[in-house]
């Protein structure tokens, strides 16, 4: 399977952050990796929810994008849309989710997306620390 990456900066864990502590117990920057599912034949207004308002409004509540992809081969590139999100913490991470969603902005541009039925079947949320090896590539 051929794989298509965006450029976007990932640095590597220095010694000092590692000392600060593991992404388990929220203290170190961590990476958050989301699958969405999509409802059949929504993906396509998914990912323009994404490019025309849900970025702007991650960057609005601290939330920083690192990339999105979507996939090049069946049977997940018509249904499935991955993105990295970067947070200082997992304490950040779920503080930063909860102002997200309870934004007025947020809970609108959702609404009026959705008026003709779901763009969402299911999210899978997976939280990651960086290693200290290799020295992790640009993607």
């Amino acid at each position: 399977m051929e794989r298509a990456f965006l450029p976007a900066a990932i640095e590597s864990p220095n010694a000092e952050e590692k000392r600060q502590g593991d992404a388990v117990t929220g203290s170190a920057k961590v990476y958050e990796l989301r699958i969405y599912h999509a409802a059949p034949g929504q993906l396509d207004k998914l990912v323009a929810r994404f490019r025309d308002y849900t970025d702007k409004l991650f960057a609005k509540h601290g939330i920083k994008s690192v990339a999105y992809w979507t996939a090049l081969d069946e049977p997940v590139k018509s249904s499935t849309f991955f993105y990295i999100l970067e947070h200082p913490s997992r304490e950040a991470a779920t503080a930063n989710w909860k102002a997200f969603q309870d934004d007025p902005e947020w809970k609108s541009v959702k609404a009026k997306s959705e008026e003709n039925g779901k763009l969402v079947e299911s999210v899978d949320s997976t939280y990651l620390t960086l290693t200290d090896f290799p020295r992790p590539p640009r993607i």
